[in-house]
């Protein structure tokens, strides 16, 4: 099954009205995320289909592996969803916005 994948630069500027899951686990979430990103840890994406409503959905990790599986059983379950190419990692790497527990908007 073919995956769309989209780079950071292009998922930046789409801006914060898509739908977004980050499917890293909760230390990797707390660390730092895109501002306007939702949490599904993989192991309960099953479970959370109800959160990839978008048309498309995002989906994100650190390097793009785990939300490219997300994106697998999503696509299986009928759902339209994106891999972010790179994850948090390209999202860091380009400078763009990191939200953390500690704050809401950082800049990495």
């Amino acid at each position: 099954m073919a995956i769309d994948e989209i780079s950071v630069a292009d998922l930046h500027a789409l801006g914060p009205d898509v739908t977004l899951i980050d499917v890293r686990e909760d230390d990797e979430w707390a660390a730092g995320r895109v501002p306007h990103a939702q949490h599904v840890v993989l192991a309960t994406v099953p479970g959370r289909l109800d959160l990839f409503s978008g048309d498309p959905t995002y989906v994100i990790c650190k390097a793009g592996g785990r939300s490219y599986r997300a994106c697998e059983f999503a696509a299986g379950e009928g759902h339209r969803v994106v891999n972010v190419a790179g994850g948090m990692l390209a999202w860091a790497d380009a400078g763009f916005d990191i939200a953390t527990d500690d704050t809401e908007d950082t800049h990495g």
